[in-house]
């Protein structure tokens, strides 16, 4: 097979060229720009745990609430202060005594007693942005776990709608060689020819942008979990039919207790609560314990003027402060009422994603019947469609269009795959399904009294996730190598492809007339529920045995079109000299030679 060939050479040469660059070497736990990666959904999902850039930022951000937390307690601890002083003197009093120099060094130690609550309701703030760090660092998590889903399901996506315009090139191109077969014993017109190559050019004009979005989505995805970004990856998963069984109450009744920005919104109600309580201390007096001694000196180091010591308590109290505490108590209280608004309004968000992704999973695991049955009646259709245009009944046309129906309902049979797993994915992302911790024993443990590490611990899924999360060294950029060439992801199907040695020309040894093999299903875990059957009409389970076409190169390979592209001519065609007045000539017409 020529295609077969061209790969072979393609593969040779770049085979060369990395022996030469001196670049075939092992690498473990990294990765290097160009590499092939085999990886799955669980392994892409734990790269972008480890790598991606928006966790280590909620892993700082956990870290400076930790610290907050600490200072606030310390805010009610001894605080232990020196100063000294050193000064030329002189006058009257000065004078007497005969000093010119006076040194003072003064120590202290004083601590807060009684401020009116503030310190206390200041650690119950701090307490409450540490827990919810901790969960908004859980629902980062979520979302990275449900966007590298996302992305790893964009290349699966692309990657089948690569093999269903493979599908179609390599079906208008055995049409093509029919046609022009046709054509030259004189059973044809000459604008079936034409008909047909512009049909083909436009599909793998498809073919290029399909090939183009899928190398895009793998640069995206590349990007997401810390690889090079122009990493070469083979998806070792497929996407597959797996019922969902839980209803919309259980999935919104579940979301309303798990979800973590549900419950970092309420930990924002309750440090507005503290923060008005906190407020309300400046009505209050302040009560303070200190003690302090002070030595004076007429050098540096000695010959004491003057030793004295203090031990005692404090109090003072801001009787009339021109209004200002209760200005701040206002504050407080419209923040409070903002962040009731904003739990509210999270709770009521929660359930509407939720019917969201529900929605869309079950409109979704209908179409999967549908395009199922719409993939098998446009293989028949195509079928005739041929063999009457072989048999002279039919057009060129009509062949074209059954070609374009049956590549849609393939695409959309995929896509609608595609749409349902990304829903499930989304719906467990709206419903909270913890990925480290579980939401609902960390609020308990946190109501009991428990520390952030307690709590963490209490709640954790696994031995790993106990662990307090620390910041490290920030990982320097990941670069793509300019200086090598490497392959586009889509010319890898390809190359994939020949390598498992799977590639055929699925068109070889099909006589004239026959359509392509079957359409390729992925296996199904349970069978999609045909929302609307075609009348009359109850297709059997999908299954097909794999199609694995090589992707064409933009140029079409040497061979595979007969003719050379002929454009048509604008306006009106150009009237057949020998066709008689008055009529007109149709695609199945024997021409003039």
């Amino acid at each position: 097979m020529k295609i077969c060939k061209r790969i072979r050479k393609n593969f040779r040469k770049r085979l060369a060229a990395l022996i030469a660059a001196g670049m075939m070497t092992l690498s473990l736990g990294t990765v290097d720009a160009a590499d092939v990666v085999n990886i799955s959904l669980d392994e892409t999902i734990q790269r972008a745990f480890e790598n991606n850039r928006t966790i280590k930022e909620s892993v700082a951000e956990r870290e400076g609430a930790y610290w907050s937390l600490s200072e606030a307690r310390r805010q009610g601890n001894p605080q232990v202060t020196w100063s000294w002083s050193g000064a030329r003197v002189g006058g009257m009093y000065y004078d007497s005594s005969g000093i010119r120099r006076a040194f003072t060094n003064t120590g202290s130690i004083s601590m807060p007693i009684y401020r009116g609550g503030q310190l206390r309701e200041g650690r119950k703030a701090a307490r409450y942005a540490l827990s919810s760090a901790d969960l908004s660092l859980e629902d980062t998590m979520q979302t990275v776990r449900l966007q590298s889903t996302i992305y790893y399901f964009n290349v699966l996506q692309y990657r089948n709608l690569i093999e269903v315009y493979e599908e179609e090139v390599l079906t208008l191109q055995e049409h093509l060689r029919n046609v022009n077969a046709q054509f030259r014993v004189g059973t044809v017109a000459k604008v079936d020819v034409l008909e047909s190559q512009v049909e083909l050019a436009n599909a793998m004009q498809n073919l290029v942008n399909v090939q183009n979005t899928y190398d895009v989505a793998v640069a995206t995805l590349n990007n997401y979990i810390g690889l090079p970004a122009d990493t070469v990856i083979r998806p070792q998963d497929t996407l597959t039919y797996r019922k969902y069984d839980l209803n919309l109450g259980d999935c919104t009744s579940y979301a309303l207790e798990n979800r973590a920005d549900a419950a970092v919104a309420d930990y924002a109600v309750k440090q507005a609560e503290s923060a008005k309580r906190s407020a309300k201390s400046g009505w209050y007096p302040s009560v303070n314990a200190g003690i302090s001694k002070e030595i004076d000196t007429e050098n540096m180091f000695g010959h004491k003027t003057n030793d004295q010591w203090s031990i005692g308590v404090s109090a003072s109290w801001n009787i009339f402060d021109g209004g200002i505490t209760r200005a701040q108590v206002n504050q407080a209280d419209a923040a409070l009422v903002r962040a009731k608004e904003v739990a509210a309004q999270t709770r009521e968000q929660v359930q509407l994603d939720v019917q969201s992704a529900f929605l869309d999973l079950r409109a979704a695991e209908r179409n999967i019947g549908t395009t199922q049955a719409a993939v098998i009646l446009g293989e028949e259709n195509y079928k005739i469609s041929q063999v009457r245009y072989a048999a002279g009944v039919g057009t060129n046309l009509d062949v074209m269009d059954a070609s374009r129906k049956l590549t849609e309902a393939r695409s959309n049979y995929f896509t609608a795959l595609y749409n349902y797993n990304t829903a499930k994915a989304s719906l467990d992302r709206y419903m909270g399904v913890p990925v480290t911790i579980d939401i609902v024993r960390y609020i308990e443990s946190e109501k009991a009294g428990d520390t952030a590490a307690k709590s963490r611990e209490e709640a954790a899924l696994t031995s790993e996730a106990a662990e307090v999360p620390e910041t490290g060294e920030v990982a320097p950029v990941v670069l793509i190598d300019f200086e090598n060439a490497a392959p586009l992801p889509s010319e890898s199907v390809e190359q994939d492809m020949f390598n498992q040695g799977q590639v055929q020309n699925s068109n070889a040894n099909q006589p004239q007339g026959t359509t392509p093999a079957p359409f390729t299903a992925p296996p199904q875990e349970n069978p999609a529920p045909n929302a609307n059957p075609p009348q009359g009409m109850t297709p059997e389970p999908f299954t097909a045995p794999p199609q694995e076409n090589p992707a064409p190169n933009a140029n079409p390979p040497q061979g595979m079109t007969p003719e050379p592209f002929t454009a048509p001519p604008q306006g009106n065609p150009a009237p057949n000299p020998n066709q008689p007045q008055g009529t007109e000539t149709t695609s199945n017409q024997t021409p003039n030679s």
